[in-house]
């Protein structure tokens, strides 16, 4: 069944569900990312090294190196990869109000990686998209 590509119906569905635990994004040697498969939630290569995305505990347990800890919000819909304006919405909204975001699209659902601290404050705003 193919995912929702109408913006309006997108932001008035959103239905955020803040995960538990924290998250970090780390680079590692591409030679070290079979040692990390089974904990990464992300992964992308760069030509600087390789990223992944895994909880905080399992960072620090292997001494990984991060700049900031994120809560993982996932978006309920079932966007399309092809809908248009959707992450730019929320990334507007969360930008007015000093919050960054780091998307990640998958085949069902967004997924935003936000401050820790700001978690609650980014539900109370995705919110505010289907009560208007």
């Amino acid at each position: 069944m193919p995912g929702e590509t109408n913006l309006s119906l997108l932001l008035k569905s959103i239905q955020p569900i803040l995960r538990e635990g924290e998250y970090v994004f780390c680079s590692i040697d591409r030679q070290n990312l079979p040692f990390f498969m089974a904990d990464a939630i992300g992964i992308f290569q760069e030509e600087e090294g390789t990223t992944i995305i895994l909880s905080r505990n399992r960072a620090d347990a292997d001494k990984l190196n991060y700049s900031s800890v994120f809560r993982k919000i996932t978006l309920s819909v079932h966007s399309s990869l092809d809908a248009v304006g959707f992450l730019a919405a929320i990334a507007t909204k969360l930008a007015e109000h000093g919050i960054s975001v780091n998307p990640v699209s998958a085949y069902y659902h967004d997924h935003l990686f936000v401050p820790a601290s700001r978690a609650w404050e980014v539900i109370d705003l995705l919110k505010e998209f289907s009560e208007n």
